[in-house]
């Protein structure tokens, strides 16, 4: 049972930090999850109050986080709404449409398309769409950053108990 445990603790980890880079798998909730596969499979002896606490604010900073960073890039780079709507729909898209590269390409067009509509000029919506990818890039070092921070928090929480 203990090793079918870690089998499944570490998928959520690896789905956890791949959710960091693809928006539609479950980031920091996969990573949570694990903590609830080790309690009911193991046991929730490791875990007190202040774990949980520590755990859920940073599920819900990375939440809020998430689409703040994303949207600040956008807005540093002089982008609207339109583009930060754009951009989130690019950012889900774009990996379907073109592998790997459709990570960077999908959040561009969605915040270039959506400034476009908008009635923005070429040039500003061109630089609306970088500060899209400056937003996905720097959410991403924030994202990777914390959910190593829940990952190893989890694992001083056991190796103390």
């Amino acid at each position: 049972m203990t090793v079918a445990a870690w089998i499944i603790i570490i998928i959520l980890f690896a789905v956890g930090m791949a959710g960091a880079v693809y928006p539609v798998l479950p980031g920091a909730l996969a990573i949570y999850a694990a903590f609830f596969v080790y309690g009911w499979m193991i046991g929730f002896e490791p875990f007190g109050l202040w774990f949980w606490l520590i755990q859920t604010t940073i599920v819900a900073v990375l939440m809020v986080a998430d689409y703040a960073v994303s949207a600040l890039g956008v807005k540093k780079f002089g982008g609207s709404r339109a583009s930060v709507v754009g951009s989130t729909i690019g950012l889900l898209i774009g990996p379907f449409v073109i592998p790997v590269a459709g990570l960077l390409i999908g959040p561009f067009l969605g915040a270039l398309i959506g400034e476009l509509v908008a009635g923005t000029q070429l040039r500003q919506a061109f630089r609306a769409g970088i500060g899209a990818v400056v937003g996905f890039f720097s959410g991403l070092v924030v994202k990777v950053a914390f959910q190593l921070l829940m990952i190893i928090l989890f694992i001083v929480w056991v190796l103390r108990y």
